[in-house]
């Protein structure tokens, strides 16, 4: 289920928020991973910084995709 809540929300490129211990978090999700033991992972941009964290699937409760906040991925670029 929280496979395709995320796949939805990367492919329409709806930023999503979810608890993930005691924080929330506003994420523009870019993609779904597997790790070498099994375990699923979803990274993206936190909303309000220039940093890609990942978070593990099992400690993700209370997923809201927020459908009116669309973005756009962002490439930064060092010279």
């Amino acid at each position: 289920m929280k496979t395709q809540i995320f796949s939805e929300a990367i492919n329409n490129r709806n930023q999503i928020k979810f608890l993930y211990g005691f924080n929330e978090v506003v994420l523009e999700p870019y993609y779904i991973a597997r790790s070498a033991s099994g375990k699923k992972f979803i990274y993206g941009r936190v909303n309000n910084s220039v940093e890609i964290k990942k978070f593990e699937f099992g400690l993700i409760v209370n997923i809201r995709v927020e459908n009116n906040r669309r973005f756009s991925p962002r490439i930064l670029f060092n010279s």
